[in-house]
């Protein structure tokens, strides 16, 4: 599932979540449901930006309530969603009716997708919550074709006990595997969130 991460108070989050039970109020964050036109039309705009021009096939991996995995149908892509929550999956499913999309009940560090393979692997705020991102970085370049992307949205949450991943670790984690990277600091982009955010937010596009 996606925006693992804090409390309403920015500081991270001392326990997990019940997903299950938060996908009936997940889309009310501004960045979760994008319901307000202009959340929504920067995160298209940043799309447009990060995913290849023509459609392809395009894994969400933690897709949440298919927010993201929306924009992307609309812009042609083929999008299955994975995310461990039933719940969360439910919504998408419903929220994507009618479109070239599947959405999977499963993990998002090692999706049920058998050998089928995929132009873009999108997550959003997912990485940083799974055990040993290192190993699940291999497994999405994986499911890589030939000229594929990671489209990763991360970031560090939280002053008192910061939780995420820094830049410079996530940049290091990828060197291995993708060599083209570009980096775009996000945090500023007041749009995205609905408002004003303190805490770090970055996307890393990377490129086979």
């Amino acid at each position: 599932m996606s925006e693992r991460a804090t409390t309403d108070g920015g500081e991270a989050a001392s326990a997990p979540l019940d997903w299950d039970a938060q996908a009936a109020v997940f889309d009310e964050e501004p960045d979760h449901g994008l319901r307000d036109p202009g959340v929504r039309a920067a995160w298209a705009e940043r799309l447009d930006g990060w995913l290849p021009g023509r459609p392809g096939d395009l894994l969400d991996a933690g897709c949440g309530t298919g927010s993201l995995s929306l924009l992307a149908a609309e812009r042609g892509h083929r999008v299955t969603g994975v995310d461990l929550s039933p719940a969360m999956v439910e919504r998408a499913r419903a929220k994507l009716a009618g479109r070239d999309a599947v959405f999977l009940t499963g993990d998002a560090a090692d999706p049920p997708v058998g050998e089928q393979c995929f132009d873009v692997v999108l997550a959003r705020h997912v990485l940083w919550a799974l055990p040993d991102p290192a190993r699940v970085l291999r497994r999405w370049r994986e499911l890589l074709r030939p000229g594929g992307r990671l489209v990763l949205v991360e970031g560090v949450w939280g002053k008192v006990t910061p939780v995420g991943i820094p830049t410079e670790h996530l940049l290091t984690l990828l060197a291995p595997l993708l060599p083209h990277t570009h980096v775009e600091r996000l945090s500023e982009d007041t749009r995205l969130w609905g408002g004003p955010v303190t805490d770090e937010r970055y996307a890393v596009v990377a490129r086979l």
